[in-house]
């Protein structure tokens, strides 16, 4: 990433030379379907130039999928390899017993809340591990993964990912690359320690990325040459009211957890804005980010069993939803893109 930032009138899009970009994709399971529909419709806009990819969980596989699409087929190859990954999930999900039950669909919500077998997963997630409940290891996501992405085309891709996991010994993040990237480097992306045993790479054993960055910015920072980062959030950072059920408590407790690296890295952005020297030093570096960010207010709806819904409408339900803020956000704020930034992080300054 570079140190310099244009300061000229931005130009209408229709007319724009290439604009290096990356993109910081949240993880949050089904809800990575909402990532999908924002990429989806950002990818048909050629002045969009994609750098890097930094994503965890669900958004470190929207960003592999990606990468792998793109050197495949440009563009469109990415576009269409994400409907084909997110088709096999939906696919993958036809017979397994976490579904809506009859209550859910005739109250038109996309929850599991009601569901037999959720409540049934959730309750022995509290008394039972992995470890118990499932010995061997499975996990569905292994064969789709294998079946989506070319990883050897993947680690020659022009377009940079960054995946992170946590390290279980040691609680600090590992960030695998491009000629790094397997089916169990994504799946330790992804690994929740109270559904899947923890995924064991070169000695290690490694845990959801969310816990040490959700997703992480410093990748995007040290190694892209772009100066534009949009991120892509779906694990909502406000919630209005205080949670009373035990349900809603831990689907709070769950997104503060998710977000808290994130906004850590943001604040420490937001602070070297204000004290940072020019130049080509790292913290001039993350000062000189233009950070701009895709959400959709209707996440906040949605409760913790929807991140396990692979119903094909539902999915389909987020890309859509994704596609309209994404348009909405190249309505307000595509001009600013190689200009200025459009998401203030300042407030995150406040009370410190």
């Amino acid at each position: 990433m570079t140190a310099s930032a244009s300061t000229s009138a931005p130009v209408a899009a229709a007319h724009r030379e290439p604009v290096p970009v990356d993109f910081a994709l949240q993880g949050g399971g089904a809800h990575g379907a909402f990532t999908w529909g924002v990429l989806d419709r950002l990818l048909q806009e050629p002045w969009l130039a994609i750098d890097g990819l930094s994503g965890t969980s669900a958004g470190a596989m929207n960003a592999a999928v990606l990468s792998d699409g793109y050197a495949e087929g440009g563009a469109e190859g990415a576009r269409a390899a994400l409907e084909r990954f997110w088709k096999r999930v939906s696919d993958g999900a036809l017979l397994s017993p976490l579904r809506r039950s009859p209550l859910d669909i005739l109250m038109g919500s996309w929850t599991m809340d009601n569901s037999p077998a959720f409540v049934a997963m959730d309750l022995a997630a509290r008394l039972f591990s992995p470890y118990d409940l499932n010995p061997g290891g499975f996990n569905p996501l292994q064969d789709i993964l294998a079946k989506s992405i070319d990883f050897k085309r993947l680690a020659q891709s022009p377009i940079k990912v960054f995946v992170n996991a946590t390290n279980v010994r040691t609680g600090r993040p590992r960030v695998f690359r491009n000629a790094d990237l397997t089916p169990d480097a994504l799946l330790a992306s992804a690994c929740l320690p109270m559904m899947f045993q923890a995924i064991e790479i070169d000695g290690d054993a490694y845990w959801d990325g969310g816990f040490s960055g959700n997703p992480t910015m410093s990748s995007l920072v040290r190694e892209s040459s772009a100066d534009d980062t949009i991120l892509i959030q779906i694990n909502p950072v406000e919630r209005p009211g205080t949670p009373r059920s035990a349900r809603d408590i831990l689907n709070r407790e769950n997104e503060i957890a998710f977000n808290a690296p994130l906004l850590k890295e943001l604040r420490m952005m937001a602070l070297l804005r204000k004290v940072a020297d020019p130049g080509q030093s790292e913290g001039a570096l993350w000062a000189s980010m233009r950070l701009h960010r895709i959400a959709s207010p209707a996440m906040v709806d949605l409760g913790y069993s929807s991140k396990l819904n692979a119903e094909w409408a539902f999915l389909c339900m987020l890309r859509d939803e994704g596609r309209k803020c994404a348009e909405t956000f190249l309505e307000q704020h595509g001009a600013d893109l190689g200009y200025r930034a459009t998401f203030d992080i300042d407030y995150l300054l406040e009370g410190i």
